[in-house]
């Protein structure tokens, strides 16, 4: 099946809605007080699923930007992260494992990394379709961060994702366009993302 690519100027308008995202994020984690320095944890163990093709495409975008050498260590370390983490879930535990493109603890494709990735760690807000409105309270530092600085929990500054999600989804249907409601839903790690390869069409 054919490849699905981003065009141009979707690769340029999904960098943009990320560049907003690091923007709030920053501007939370600075009126918080929160800092990744010398943190004991690396939230690239954290297990994170990713729902758009968009993602998936820009992903793959940044994952050819390497040579030839890193991406068979990255599809390598992909590889044993799937089976990994299906066998911990299978004995019902959250898999705790280290993102595959984790380099040193650094991020091999920094700038082409997803909206997951550059949200956690600042207590967020977000409303629903429906118009649930809901609120995540961040890493385990910057829960002990709030609890310390605030009366309340809800006294802290949120970065609020609603306006950013939104553009994203606007995104994702354009780049499927008629495609949308034809090809499977996604729900994958990133390590999958990469053992499965590019997003494909679906003719």
């Amino acid at each position: 099946m054919k490849e699905l690519f981003l065009p141009p100027e979707l690769s340029c308008e999904i960098g943009e809605i990320y560049e907003s995202m690091v923007a709030d994020y920053d501007e939370v984690a600075q009126a918080i007080g929160l800092t990744c320095m010398g943190c004991p944890d690396n939230c690239c163990d954290s297990y994170f699923l990713h729902y758009t093709y968009c993602e998936w495409a820009y992903l793959w975008e940044g994952i050819r930007k390497l040579d030839d050498a890193q991406i068979d260590r990255i599809v390598k370390r992909s590889r044993d992260y799937v089976e990994q983490s299906r066998a911990m879930i299978a004995r019902q535990e959250r898999p705790q494992i280290m993102c595959p493109l984790c380099d040193d603890g650094l991020c091999s494709v920094y700038s082409h990394r997803l909206l997951v990735c550059r949200t956690h760690g600042v207590p967020a807000t977000l409303t629903r379709p429906d118009g649930k409105q809901m609120r995540f309270p961040g890493c385990f530092r910057c829960q002990e961060i709030v609890q310390e600085k605030y009366k309340q929990e809800t006294d802290a500054p949120a970065m609020e994702r609603t306006v950013l999600f939104q553009r994203l989804a606007q995104l994702e249907a354009r780049f499927l366009g008629d495609r949308r409601g034809k090809v499977p839903r996604i729900k994958q790690t990133i390590a999958e993302m990469i053992v499965n390869g590019p997003p494909k069409d679906i003719k």
